[in-house]
């Protein structure tokens, strides 16, 4: 497989599994929805726009695919075969389409930064960390 498609199929991952965990199989009918926060916009807005203009460029033999591994991936969504499923559909589509492999790369950010995300009260994030603590009366010991 071409090594091209198969960073792009790495790169947006992420972003398909946070759409379909958003907004579940109906990811690929959602209207934009104006409310959405900053935070899902930037994971699983980019995802839904990935899986829209993957269904798009199909036909509907493609179409019914991506459907049925949407469907699969929203219902099971820590079934490491079920996200597997959805890949292999976007791999398809991009082997198939060069035109949609420059399209996805175009809407995915650029290679090179870094993203963090985090979550809960107590989250830490960081690109190089140190010590971090995170909890009521943590003590930190020096190193001797």
């Amino acid at each position: 497989m071409d090594t091209e498609i198969v960073e792009l199929i790495e790169q947006a991952t992420p972003y398909l599994s946070a759409a379909v965990a958003a907004y579940g199989a109906a990811v690929l009918r959602r209207a934009e929805d104006v409310a959405v926060g900053v935070a899902v916009e930037g994971t699983a807005g980019l995802g839904q726009r990935i899986l829209q203009l993957v269904w798009r460029r199909r036909d509907e033999e493609g179409r019914a695919a991506l459907e049925g591994a949407v469907q699969t991936a929203a219902e099971e969504p820590d079934d490491a075969a079920a996200a597997g499923a959805l890949r292999h559909q976007l791999k398809r589509a991009l082997q198939e389409d060069a035109e949609l492999a420059r399209e996805l790369a175009a809407l995915l950010p650029a290679q090179g930064g870094v993203t963090v995300n985090v979550s809960g009260a107590r989250a830490i994030g960081a690109q190089h960390i140190g010590i971090a603590a995170s909890g009521d009366n943590t003590t930190i010991h020096p190193t001797q």
